[in-house]
Order: C-alpha cells, then structure tokens, then sequence
C-alpha cells in the first residue's frame, strides 16, 4: 500500500527491515519510536535471530505494536500487501546489494540501503547504477544509499559548505573515528583482529576492503562542484595496531594485533591533486588517548574549516540517516537517487505521515 498525500494522516508508513545486525537492529528501535511508522517485517539470516520476535530480540516491550518475527527468507518475511519502504542493512558494495535491491524494486517498494557503495553507486557500477535507475522508474519507487560516511560527514556536508564560497581550490576531509558500534562484517572489512603481517598481505591481495567510500564521496563532491576526475581516486591503506586489549560486542583486539585501518585517499582534478580524504578509524580509540573528530578544510575564497569533535556516531549516525530520510525517499520522482537529489537530511520529530506530500 503506497502512502498517499490528502492533506490528512492516512495508515501508517509500513517498513520492511532486511538484515537485523548492528544497523537494522538500530533501525528498528529507533521506529518503534517514531509515531507514524509500522514495522511489518524482517529478514535475517542468522541462526540466532531467525523465529524470535523483534520486540525479545531488542529487549523491549511490544505495547501496541503488531508481533514482528525475524524470518530467514524474504519472501516469508515481506507481507502480502508489501511495504512502503525497504530498509536494506546487509552489504557493503552494489554488487552484492543490487539482486536484494532489485528484487524490492520490482515489488514496487522504495529502497534505503546502507550500502557504502550505494552512496554514489555510478563510481564502482555504472551499469548496475543504470539498471537500478531503470527499473526503479520503470516500477515508480525510489532507491537511495545513505549513511554518515559516506551519505553526510565526507560528502553531503561538504557540498554544503562550499555553498558559502565563491572559489574551490581545494578541499580536505579528516574523519577520525570509532568502529565499536558497528558488527562483525565491517570488523572483517577493516581487518580487525588480524596480525599485522596478514593485514598487510590481505590489503596487498585485495582482500582487505577497508574503508568503501572514499570514491562515492569524492564522486559526489565533484558532482557537486562541476569538477571531473582525472581518473581513479588513489588509495593508500595501513593497520592501526593496538598495545593495550580492547573488546566490544563485535571484537576483541589484543596488544599487537589490527585495532582498525588508517585509509588516506586523493582525487586530482584538472592534473592536480584537490580532494583529500583521511580516515583513520578502529575500535574503542580511546583505549589509547586517541581523540575522534570529524574535520573539513575548504581552500578557496574564503577559506573555510569546519571541526565537529568528538565525531558523529557512525552507529547511530547511519541509523538515524536511514530513517530521517524515509519521508524524502517516499515524496521523490522514481529512479535512483543520491543525497545530492533530495532535501537535506534532518531529525522527524513529530508523526512521519505528517512529512508525505
């Protein structure tokens, strides 16, 4: 059932949640919250999820909510009469979202996925990016990747503050931050808990991800600016070993082993390096003194600089950002859409039907 706009509240916005870690875990107690929203289902693989209620699994009470049972497959979890919205909180890249993604597409349901990728899918898949703009106008739904990095701090945030600017000539984006909220398969992108010597071999064989973002979001920068490329964004990855142990809910590091990954990425623009991005981020870094922050740097006239310390929570941050854009994602013309296509991101503090045009 599409949500319609009629001046009045009409039913609840129905949100399906797909992949119930970290992230949609996270989602899910934030719409509980939130007047105007019903959960009808969710999927999820893991063993230790599959058949319980949402409601034991968050360790909340159920009130008046409908029962939600974590089902393993999709076609078990998504009711008969649809949703409104997919929240899609499984992959990193656009490759492995995009049969998830497409499959909501084609049963007429709006996409937000937390894909790094999907961020700016058109830089690692242009002819994915295509299809899913195909198929989502072809179907009249939207399809948006989202998140706080990338989706807000190292693009979308960027773009704004050149706004104040009349001259670009360069720009730097430093995210220093902390990977506990986050679960076991962004611990295994960054090499949490390797050796040292095996991080360093798995990053020279391609096998270490790292952080995945750094060429959406200098794409969407110069998107956004009118600047084009040279070529690739150049990356450079290296381990953060720790010295002391450090232990989330996700990982345990002990002294010597990968505590998380410094990644270091440039952008040349007109046969010169312009764009800048460092992101040093692991576990529990305060465990040695280190100070999170999120950092922009805008060389031109004016220059500008911006500090938010210490930084936005990426656990909540991209929970949050996946929900707040719900409404946006629900009003906007078919296809696929990047946060350069729709209104800026904000808090919904009151009904979400109240936001449907």
């Amino acid at each position: 059932m599409t949500v319609q706009g009629t001046g009045k509240r009409t039913a609840k916005v129905r949100i399906l949640i797909w992949g119930f870690g970290a992230m949609g875990g996270g989602m899910a107690d934030m719409l509980l919250d939130k007047p105007g929203v019903e959960i009808v289902g969710v999927c999820d693989n893991a063993p230790d999820r599959v058949g319980r209620s949402l409601f034991d699994l968050l360790g909340r009470e159920r009130g008046d909510h409908p029962e939600t049972i974590v089902r393993e497959c999709i076609e078990d979890a998504l009711p008969a009469d649809g949703a409104d919205v997919a929240l899609l909180a499984t992959d990193s890249f656009t490759a492995k979202a995009f049969p998830k993604i497409r499959l909501m597409v084609e049963r007429r349901i709006n996409v937000i996925s937390t894909a790094e990728q999907m961020a700016w899918p058109q830089a690692a898949e242009p002819e994915l990016a295509a299809e899913m703009d195909r198929l989502a106008k072809a179907n009249g739904v939207t399809v948006l990747g989202t998140g706080v990095n990338p989706g807000l701090i190292m693009d979308l945030l960027v773009v704004l503050m050149t706004g104040a600017c009349r001259r670009v000539d360069g720009i730097r984006a430093r995210r220093v931050n902390s990977l506990s909220p986050f679960g076991t398969a962004v611990m295994e992108e960054q090499g949490v808990g390797l050796a040292p010597d095996e991080f360093r071999r798995r990053a020279e064989a391609g096998a270490l991800a790292g952080h995945v973002g750094f060429a959406e979001s200098v794409a969407m920068i110069c998107a956004g600016l009118g600047w084009t490329l040279d070529g690739p964004v150049k990356q450079t990855m290296a381990p953060i070993v720790s010295a002391v142990r450090r232990t989330t809910k996700y990982a345990t590091v002990e002294p010597g082993q990968v505590a998380g990954c410094d990644m270091n990425g440039v952008g040349e623009v007109g046969g010169r390096p312009r764009i800048f991005m460092e992101h040093p981020q692991q576990i529990e870094p305060q465990a040695e003194g280190v100070e999170t922050a999120d950092t922009i740097e805008i060389a031109g006239d004016p220059n500008l600089a911006l500090s938010i310390r210490p930084e936005t929570p990426g656990g909540i941050g991209t929970i949050a950002m996946c929900v707040n854009m719900i409404p946006h994602v629900i009003n906007a013309a078919p296809g696929l859409k990047t946060m350069l296509d729709l209104p800026v991101p904000r808090a919904i503090m009151g009904d979400m039907r109240d936001r449907i045009e």
